[in-house]
């Protein structure tokens, strides 16, 4: 059964849907980028029952867990809408494994940016391309590197507006919601995978440990990101009431 949510959380909730339907009425075309992670499991319900005039993508690296394609076949089946995927452009990434093989990334920060360019950063590009504002879950407790940003701000490095609803979420309020509201999930989250990306780059960490530190491993952690959300603020623009 599901949880009984708090007059308080209702109220937060309530608050993510207004700042949709805000970027919606302020931006016109508005896309969500769906990573598939528990934090997409609430916007994916929030967008498909309440603004579904935001469109939503997802990006399929070539490398994703089976149990992350199992998720979009659920998720697909509860909400009567499809995800688009995207994938990485033939020619890019074949000149990738040409030059780095496989695995490659595993050698150094430069090759792993290298392979999360073609295989992330430039089909998100091309599936951005046309919109006014993009809609992201980054949480700022997830790392040093999220704390600094706000709820609605201009994303210099994407020329587009970026909306966090859920940026003052923490990871506890997320899964009661994905609880409460008996969502889809990553089968991976049950077994300790608390952030889900490609699989060579990803796995399982310690009870109670850093949530993202399972995220490519082998490197510190302040270089653990794709390239989605830089390090340098973007403009942050007052969020409306």
């Amino acid at each position: 059964m599901g949880q009984i949510l708090s007059l308080e959380f209702e109220q937060q909730i309530a608050a993510v849907r207004e700042l949709l339907r805000t970027a919606v009425r302020e931006h016109g075309r508005v896309v969500y980028a769906n990573s598939l992670g528990a934090e997409a499991m609430v916007l994916t319900d929030l967008i498909a029952t309440f603004v579904p005039e935001i469109d939503m993508f997802s990006i399929d690296t070539g490398r994703l867990p089976d149990e992350t394609h199992a998720l979009l076949a659920r998720i697909e089946a509860r909400y009567g809408r499809r995800i688009r995927l995207v994938h990485p452009d033939a020619r890019a990434l074949e000149a990738l494994l040409a030059a780095q093989g496989t695995n490659g990334f595993y050698g150094s920060l430069e090759a792993r940016l290298g392979c999360c360019q073609v295989r992330k950063l430039e089909p998100f590009r091309r599936a951005v391309a046309g919109y006014r504002a993009w809609v992201t879950g980054v949480r700022r407790e997830q790392s040093a590197t999220r704390a600094s940003g706000a709820a609605l701000e201009w994303d210099a490095g994407h020329g587009l507006y970026k909306v966090s609803p859920l940026l003052d979420w923490t990871e506890g309020q997320i899964w009661h919601y994905i609880r409460a509201r008996q969502l889809p999930y990553n089968s991976l989250h049950d077994r300790q995978f608390r952030s889900i990306g490609c699989a060579p780059c990803t796995r399982a960490v310690e009870p109670g440990g850093d949530g993202r530190a399972g995220r490519w491993w082998w490197e510190q952690a302040e270089s653990r990101e794709c390239g989605l959300h830089p390090r340098v603020r973007a403009a942050a623009v007052r969020t409306p009431a």
